[in-house]
């Protein structure tokens, strides 16, 4: 995402509008121009890199432009690395320790550095040059460091990651933040709520699978005094509401007037007709090793009992509830089968509390016995769910005999 000091938007009344790129001609010839600066680059540092940046901005007005490209390319598609024969830290030790033991001159630093590389080669049973060793005393410093790979993309798609980091950046001083998922295919909803899940955003969700979900978030600037990593960690969230295919989002924002310097309060909408185009992935197929072993070797098991992946939501107050899988029998009857494996204690509360709530007796809690539950402060005992323990591996007979019981 981009930094605050690129970000661009202009006010519309109450409401704020970011800036965002047409995809034409002149500025798939910008994107390009960075991509191509980029990829002279490769193998060269990281100075280097910046000054051929530096170079290609000139005294444009576009400069704030060029630079976003630049900072989304460098964060997102580069790899750099630190180039030296040893630890830097470690060589300059070694380099100043032997200085240390000859006059100051000249010739000494040179024969300085001849000699660790002799002991450096003998050492490491590679040549080592005193030219590697004078790279590699600063190769640490972040202008030294190489860029060793950069995967270029597309200047189409450069200039759609623009558009949505600046989208993106408008999160950073939410207040709150309220998305009306409509209805739509289940395994949307779920990849959202994986999301919403994995960035530990709090929200408040509403609705059904049928009729849609509200989800009420709250923003970085009502809980933790404008927490930047939680105001990124919200940013993150949009490409994920990307994958869904109909919904529309209110945010309420805050931001200083640069006339009165007093808060003010600004409005900004999206709906799923905006055109912004996520780069995260779809959605991968199991949440854990635990999930995929699981159906890998259910396949192999002869039963009528068919094996879904994750089917059914469960609303509860105030949250949703997405079991692992769902079994389903010729003659109708179906159970839902959650896998609980090695957690942190608070989510196992959250888990069995989830499951009260749910309130289902069509549920089959799969357990690790790993898990001390009793230390964890969780009790297990009075859920509703039928339960199934295991070691390392969940058993497809063990969950067979709970269906058949």
């Amino acid at each position: 995402m981009l930094p605050s000091d690129l970000l661009m938007h202009r006010y519309q009344g109450e409401a704020i509008v970011p800036k965002r790129l047409v995809v034409n001609a002149a500025n798939l010839a910008i994107a390009q121009e960075a991509i191509t600066c980029f990829t002279a680059a490769c193998n060269h540092t990281r100075g280097e890199l910046n000054q051929r940046l530096q170079d290609l901005e000139g005294d444009g007005t576009d400069y704030r432009i060029k630079r976003g490209l630049a900072h989304l390319l460098s964060s997102s598609f580069c790899t750099f690395e630190v180039i030296s024969p040893l630890d830097p830290p470690s060589l300059r030790q070694r380099v100043f320790m032997l200085a240390a033991q000859t006059v100051p001159s000249p010739t000494a630093t040179t024969q300085t550095l001849e000699r660790l590389a002799v002991n450096l080669s003998q050492e490491l049973d590679r040549e080592v040059s005193a030219t590697q060793i004078q790279a590699g005393l600063y190769a640490d410093r972040p202008d030294n460091q190489i860029l060793t790979t950069f995967e270029a993309p597309t200047p189409e798609a450069l200039l759609h990651r623009y558009n949505l980091s600046q989208v993106q950046g408008l999160f950073y001083k939410a207040t709150h933040i309220t998305i009306n998922a409509h209805r739509n295919d289940p395994g949307e909803y779920k990849l959202l709520f994986r999301y919403l899940k994995l960035f530990s955003l709090m929200a408040y969700i509403e609705g059904d699978a049928d009729q849609g979900f509200t989800l009420k978030i709250d923003g970085p600037a009502s809980v933790f005094s404008a927490s930047t990593r939680y105001g990124l960690a919200l940013a993150k969230l949009l490409p994920a509401l990307l994958h869904v295919t109909r919904w529309s989002l209110t945010a309420t924002l805050t931001h200083k007037d640069s006339y009165t310097q007093q808060q003010r309060t600004r409005r900004f909408t999206l709906d799923s007709d905006c055109g912004l185009v996520s780069h995260y992935p779809p959605g991968k197929p199991y949440d854990s090793m635990l999930e995929a072993s699981f159906a890998e070797r259910w396949q192999k098991t002869k039963t009528d009992w068919k094996l879904e992946r994750e089917i059914d939501l469960i609303p509860i107050p105030g949250s949703v509830m997405i079991p692992d899988f769902r079994l389903v029998h010729p003659d109708g009857r179906t159970v839902l089968l959650e896998i609980v494996g090695y957690w942190r204690p608070e989510y196992l509360k959250k888990k069995f509390s989830q499951v009260r709530q749910a309130d289902r007796s069509d549920l089959i809690l799969a357990i690790s016995e790993r898990l001390n539950l009793d230390k964890a402060g969780v009790n297990f005992r009075d859920t509703p769910a039928q339960l199934v323990w295991f070691k390392d591996k969940l058993s497809p007979k063990a969950v067979l005999q709970v269906l058949e019981d």
